[in-house]
């Protein structure tokens, strides 16, 4: 739990956030200007400024009603910036090494995690930008945090090389269990990474909730129309280069057909993506269509996100929901509502591995 009750003086306005942030990776929102990087500042400990409470799992950081402002070096906070902000001197092992904690382990631990151990003898003019930010992201780690600030860490990379870089924030997520502050504009890494999120404008929390939850609010309405993407783990079951397709297996036993991929042996763990558009939804029980991937859902909500509507769709045992973009004429057209049954399809061309 990260208990946040602070006011930090800005130019023009003040930054005022009043928030209790419940689960492992919270994500912060909001149009430029809201003041998202102010706030991960003050809980870094780099706005001297910053007046209230703000406290991690007990540990206090700030409690200025108390006499209380632990310096930036004290709060074990892994802080990683848009730019990665790694030492040019150093070598990407020097980078991660340095201000590790808890030891050689802690460090080898992080470079396994990030896929670093190529990467280890070279200095930081050499790497790509999803390179520096593994880099950046390891060392954070090595910290031994007792929270993660990310601001926006796949904001200056291509597609490509976001699409490299969030399965790490994944695997960061499922396998550290360290809580996470997570800057985005993009609603797709929001629905990926985060159970939670924090909405700013106007330098004050307009919103806070479940990400699905507030896809209709007009902040996330907005930034939806940059594209709603479905993520996914799942592990390759085997290949059928015939056919020119791979088989995949999602969490919760769900099938799923993708364009061939012999680079990923059967048995390696793959994260999917789906474009919220490129779901297809019935309102009937489909036959000959030539899309592989067909199943049978449950329609849980429906959510106006800017010109189009968002179908939130449960399958059987998957953790976690589909989603699906379609037109509120196509809406009126199904007859779709809460609770119904509806049919998903999805062409294999329309599934990345990532």
């Amino acid at each position: 739990m990260i208990e946040i009750r602070v006011e930090v003086p800005l130019a023009g306005s003040d930054l005022r956030v009043e928030a209790q942030l419940p689960t492992a990776v919270t994500a912060v929102m909001g149009p430029s200007g809201a003041g998202k990087t102010s706030l991960l500042e003050a809980i870094a400990g780099l706005r001297p400024r910053a007046r209230g409470r703000i406290a991690c799992d007990g540990a206090v950081f700030l409690d200025t009603g108390q006499g209380v402002r632990v310096a930036p070096e004290d709060r074990r906070v892994g802080y990683v910036p848009q730019d990665a902000g790694l030492f040019p001197h150093l070598t990407a092992l020097g980078n991660v090494q340095f201000g590790a904690r808890g030891g050689a382990d802690r460090v080898e631990t992080a470079i396994e995690t990030l896929g670093l151990r190529p990467l280890l003898s070279r200095h930081p003019r050499s790497l790509s930008g999803g390179e520096k930010q593994r880099v950046a992201l390891a060392r954070a780690l090595a910290t031994s945090p007792r929270v993660l600030l990310l601001d926006e860490p796949l904001g200056a990379l291509d597609v490509e090389l976001k699409e490299r870089v969030l399965p790490y924030l994944v695997r960061i997520r499922d396998e550290w269990k360290v809580p996470m502050l997570y800057v985005t504009h993009n609603v797709g890494e929001a629905l990926a990474l985060a159970g939670h999120v924090l909405l700013l404008r106007g330098r004050r929390v307009e919103a806070q909730g479940r990400p699905l939850d507030l896809l209709s609010s007009p902040a996330l309405s907005l930034e939806a129309e940059a594209g709603i993407e479905n993520l996914f783990r799942g592990r390759i079951l085997g290949h059928d280069a015939a056919g020119g397709v791979s088989r995949v297996e999602l969490e919760g036993g769900l099938p799923l057909t993708v364009p061939l991929a012999p680079a990923h042996p059967p048995g390696a763990q793959v994260t999917v993506a789906i474009r919220a558009e490129d779901v297809l939804v019935s309102s009937g029980p489909v036959k000959g269509l030539s899309a592989r991937n067909v199943y049978e859902a449950r329609v849980e909500a429906l959510e106006r996100t800017g010109v189009d509507v968002t179908l939130r769709c449960a399958l059987p045992n998957a953790p976690s929901p589909w989603l699906a973009r379609v037109t509120p004429a196509a809406v009126e057209a199904l007859g779709l509502q809460v609770g119904q049954t509806a049919w998903l399809a999805v062409k294999s061309h329309s599934v990345r591995l990532i």
